[in-house]
């Protein structure tokens, strides 16, 4: 072959460029930044965050502070999940579900920034954590736990 089809051959092929690994790494800190971001917002001022889930949100079914504390608390533990590595397909499924309900029922005219959002949590619940991650490492422990037990 010769450079040029070399060339082409790789632009157009279906191999991956990047490793896997750091595509789920760098998906994983895209949205930790979001949601740290605004969990942190969140805490900073209570009373306002109360004001908001009460007068702009308008969540069904669940009280203001109730829709509050569930979603500052998955978006500072599901950010804080994902960071690390640990549960980070229920991690990011958790945050997929924030989005949803923020898409559907608060801001559906933000699609496009939702959709960013989404992109990403998407790619973490099909691919998990990568190799840089707990749950690769736990993966990989119990792994060799597991194979040093007799079978029954």
């Amino acid at each position: 072959m010769t450079r040029w089809q070399l060339v082409i051959k790789h632009v157009i092929g279906s191999k991956p460029v990047l490793p896997l690994s750091l595509v789920t790494l760098v998906a994983r800190a895209a949205i930790v930044t979001v949601f740290a971001s605004s969990a942190s917002a969140h805490l900073a001022d209570w009373n306002t965050t109360l004001f908001l889930f009460e007068d702009e949100y308008h969540l069904p079914l669940l009280p203001p502070a109730v829709a509050a504390l569930l979603g500052v608390g998955v978006e500072l533990v599901g950010s804080a999940l994902l960071a690390i590595g640990l549960w980070t397909r229920l991690a990011a499924f958790a945050l997929l579900m924030v989005v949803t309900v923020i898409q559907l029922l608060v801001y559906p005219a933000a699609w496009p920034e939702h959709l960013q959002w989404a992109t990403p949590l998407v790619l973490v619940v099909s691919l998990g954590g990568g190799r840089i991650s707990l749950d690769a490492l736990l993966e990989r422990r119990l792994a060799t736990i597991w194979s040093a037990r007799p079978n029954p």
